[in-house]
């Protein structure tokens, strides 16, 4: 699955390195030298991560830089109160399973395009949002991702259902 590739590429970023490898024939410490290399490594490393608590969505040529909402807190606030959303950003819900997923606009006053994902993180579905309306946007079909973008965007760039996402998460 591809966010399972992901999430282990990212906890080999954030959790191994080269400060935990052992030289062959070696007794298995380290100098100060090699910790410190091994941090500039790391931190190399995580400057090619999105910033922590986002996630780079990606489509082929075309990226959105995400928030990342995980918890049902964090989805149950969503984008509500933005008075703006900049072009090529948006909101990324991250669910434990999927499902068919519903989203409203109560409080949002930006009107959202939705991209549904499955676990292959395929789109299933988009719809548009208008503001500030408790009309509710089911997923045509099971879901364990939602992409929330500024209106238009999925149309602008030419992404339909069936398109394949890339998402690389940052630390946190």
């Amino acid at each position: 699955m591809v966010f399972s590739r992901y999430m282990v590429l990212l906890l080999f970023f954030l959790g191994c390195g080269p400060s935990e490898a052992q030289v062959p024939g070696g007794s298995g410490r380290s100098s100060p030298q090699d910790h410190s290399e091994a941090r500039a490594s790391r931190e190399t490393e995580l400057q090619r991560l999105p910033p922590p608590g986002h996630a780079w969505v990606i489509f082929e040529s075309d990226t959105v830089v995400a928030e990342v909402a995980r918890t049902s807190e964090e989805r149950e606030m969503g984008l509500m109160y933005r008075e703006r959303l900049p072009d090529g950003t948006g909101m990324l819900f991250v669910f434990p399973d999927a499902q068919i997923r519903s989203f409203w606009m109560r409080n949002t006053f930006i009107p959202l395009d939705i991209a549904y994902m499955d676990g292959e993180l395929r789109i299933v579905d988009i719809q548009t949002m208008d503001p500030q309306t408790e009309d509710s946007h089911p997923s045509a079909q099971p879901a364990m991702f939602a992409l929330e973008v500024p209106r238009g965007w999925f149309e602008r760039m030419e992404i339909r259902v069936g398109a394949l996402a890339q998402v690389v998460f940052g630390p946190g």
